[in-house]
């Protein structure tokens, strides 16, 4: 039995002016499933995302977000969406408690305080509840804008970029609450930078100049790039690492603590430049393992030549 989609929607495009931002993105993702959606700065992600909880109406495309028409049934959307933006978001002068007691009452939420308490105990906040928001460090002000998103319950999580300036630890920490929310049923979009979040994600997909690139899990995206890897293990002049750059076939070259990493389509023509370097004294070159950040760099150069 097949999983229902809480987000199908097709040839979604939207355009400010002559500027076409979102060109014909087509978006499925599953009842319960993580999907990251990734892309460098100004690729159409936050378009998209607004989008798809009903804050901005699409100029063409169709389809449904939790089995409502994305383009009729927006206000019955934006009801059981819960959406995270880039900033903060959130009253800097009133407590935690306060500012979750002002949310549910946007929402309806009866009891209120049974709401906010309930909230508060979900996600560990009820020791800093009468803490000021704004003094609140970058990771705890991400868990009071997560509280104030699931509140009221919804079947759909949008995030933007919600760990940007985030310490590594209370990434993880996020992470795992997601985790632990998917496995209760709720479904999350997630734009994000970071590669090793775009890993934690059941599948990804990648948008450039608001184009959809690529979908799949991490490993259909990398299979599904062509690309070779080889790392070369010693220290090497810088004449000789232009000398690479500057090789046929050879797409990236990047230093990665002291080995360098050179990332090509073809195989052949990698090999014929790296053959100089294997009688080199002491230095190793070897297959690598294709990472996720160069299939995004290699997705980013190609969308920019075609803008270009």
């Amino acid at each position: 039995m097949s999983v229902p989609l809480a987000i199908d929607v097709r040839g979604m495009t939207k355009r400010f002016g002559k500027r076409t931002v979102v060109d014909d993105v087509d978006l499925a993702v599953a009842t319960g499933e993580i999907v990251g959606f990734l892309g460098p700065n100004g690729s159409g992600k936050t378009t998209t995302i607004r989008m798809i909880c009903g804050l901005l109406k699409p100029d063409a495309g169709e389809g449904t977000v939790l089995g409502l028409d994305v383009r009729t049934q927006s206000a019955a959307i934006k009801r059981q969406v819960g959406y995270m933006t880039q900033r903060f978001s959130f009253y800097e002068d009133l407590t935690i408690a306060e500012n979750l007691t002002f949310v549910a009452r946007l929402y309806e939420l009866d009891p209120v305080d049974e709401a906010v308490a309930k909230t508060l105990d979900g996600l560990g906040l009820t020791s800093r509840k009468d803490q000021l928001a704004g003094t609140l460090s970058g990771g705890w002000k991400q868990r009071l804008a997560l509280a104030a998103c699931i509140m009221h319950q919804p079947k759909l999580l949008l995030l933007d970029e919600p760990t940007a300036g985030v310490d590594p630890k209370a990434r993880r920490e996020f992470w795992d609450e997601i985790h632990r929310l998917a496995g209760d049923g709720l479904t999350v979009l997630v734009s994000t930078h970071y590669m090793d979040e775009a890993e934690r994600c059941h599948r990804i997909g990648y948008i450039a100049y608001g184009r959809m690139l690529a979908t799949g899990t991490v490993e259909e995206v990398v299979k599904g790039s062509g690309l070779v890897t080889f790392v070369v293990h010693g220290a090497l002049k810088p004449a000789q690492i232009r000398a690479l750059e500057a090789a046929d076939g050879v797409e990236q070259v990047a230093p990665f603590g002291a080995t360098l990493h050179v990332v090509g389509t073809d195989r052949g023509k990698l090999e014929a430049a790296l053959a100089p370097l294997r009688s080199e004294a002491g230095i190793k070159v070897e297959p690598g393992e294709t990472s996720l950040e160069d299939v995004f760099i290699k997705f980013m150069t190609r969308a920019q030549e075609r803008a270009a």
